[in-house]
């Protein structure tokens, strides 16, 4: 069969911009899909096809009408759930049957329940995704555990599961090949880095209340070999960095000590960027020296918030000060920081203020903020639905409000822009 995967275009909407002109806290970075070369990696006896949409938003149609695919598999976060309802509808057009999978179909399958819609994939899908294909090529009944089929107007008759290492195929390396003709799209721009996609873990042993990533392996804490890790790597060998895409890289340290030492041993010599807990470097400062010597670049962790309280009401099971030392400890080994931090719709300015004396206090070389959003799917969505203004899921990108402001709506986000203004004045990864 004709087998088309397809990674929507940049969609997500910003308040800030539409309503005051603020433009500044909108930032793309085109990554490429992994997720969906992950899937192709595991097709086998079929064409396959594979579109970033975000790199070329304009050749779905052309596509549709040179390759005619039998099946189409489109992927999405939140903020793009709306545009992969409208790309289903144009494939359908087509005649393919149309596929639904991603973050956001696992955390809210029933949105995707549609007309313009054959089926729904939830979690890692690399093995099921290609059950669901070759059952539709053989014409059999009985779907993958995972799957379902629409039924526009009745619930879905979805079984939830946990998932396995059965899951990963690590077996089967990503499809990279199919995403050839727009590696050159994957640079962080402004800084001028070329970046590749591994993944060495799936899931994370955290249950933060607003973290959508459980839907991605029903709670389960998934980690790769280190020789599936080093197989993926080797296969972009004209990339420098390497952004290892797991919700937490160092969620096993054992098994982090023995990746980082077959890395050493792979003489491979690329740079990576990963993610970690505070808590994890300050319990832990010799795992990340060796990292450092087997390239470890940069570590994404998410501080979130600067006191105790605030962190507490996220689930976060972290503590300010270990935030703060992490840092330390950071700096001391030479490793830059990307320090993922929340801002709450309901905070005042002197939030922003101390956020703002926080970076001051504690340099992080490149401090993203955002906006909590209660992510359907989420205890805190659970917790907040009741609160939410705004449904239009083009505005979960978050970087909007969609619970009221405490402060003026323009005000909150004129604070935000200058909060992400100082701390990327001087940002590098």
């Amino acid at each position: 069969m004709n087998i088309l995967l397809v990674n929507p275009p940049n969609c997500g909407r910003s308040i800030p911009e539409e309503r005051y002109g603020i433009t500044s806290i909108k930032q793309i970075f085109r990554g490429e899909p992994l997720g969906l070369e992950e899937l192709a990696g595991n097709l086998h006896g079929h064409e396959i096809r594979l579109i970033d949409l975000k790199a070329d938003p304009g050749g779905l149609a052309r596509e549709l009408q040179e390759f005619r695919p039998d099946v189409a598999g489109i992927t999405g976060v939140t903020c793009e759930a709306n545009t992969v309802l409208r790309l289903a509808q144009e494939i359908r057009g087509y005649g393919a049957v149309v596929v639904v999978g991603g973050i956001h179909a696992s955390n809210d399958p029933e949105f995707f329940n549609r007309e313009e819609i054959d089926y729904i994939v939830t979690g890692l899908g690399k093995k099921t995704f290609a059950q669901l294909v070759d059952l539709l090529e053989e014409g059999g009944s009985v779907l993958p555990s995972g799957v379902c089929r629409t039924s526009p107007g009745r619930p879905l008759d979805l079984e939830r599961r946990c998932s396995s290492p059965a899951d990963m195929v690590q077996e089967q390396s990503p499809g990279y090949q199919l995403v050839s003709r727009y590696r050159e799209h994957y640079v962080l721009e402004r800084l001028g880095i070329r970046m590749g996609f591994v993944a060495s873990a799936f899931g994370c042993p955290h249950s933060c209340s607003f973290c959508a990533i459980r839907g991605q392996t029903g709670g389960s804490y998934l980690t790769r070999s280190a020789e599936a890790v080093i197989r993926d790597i080797s296969l972009l060998p004209q990339t420098p960095v390497i952004r290892l895409v797991d919700a937490n890289t160092f969620g096993d340290v054992r098994r982090a000590r023995e990746l980082a030492d077959a890395l050493l041993r792979s003489g491979l010599a690329k740079q990576y960027l990963a993610d970690i807990r505070s808590d994890t470097v300050v319990r832990h400062p010799e795992l990340l020296r060796l990292w450092k010597q087997a390239g470890l670049r940069a570590v994404i962790i998410g501080f979130e918030a600067i006191d105790d309280a605030s962190l507490a009401s996220m689930q976060k099971a972290s503590e300010a000060r270990m935030n703060t030392e992490a840092i330390a400890i950071l700096h001391d080994l030479g490793i830059t920081i990307v320090g993922d931090f929340i801002i709450s719709p309901d905070a005042e300015q002197e939030d922003f203020s101390r956020l703002s004396r926080y970076f001051t206090d504690n340099p992080i070389d490149l401090p993203m903020i955002t906006v909590m959003t209660p992510l359907p799917g989420t205890p805190l969505y659970s917790r907040q639905q009741h609160l939410i203004t705004n449904h239009d899921l083009d505005y979960y990108t978050l970087t909007n409000a969609v619970i009221p402001t405490r402060l003026d709506e323009e005000r909150f986000y004129t604070a935000y822009a200058e909060l992400l203004s100082q701390g990327h004045n001087h940002a590098r990864i």
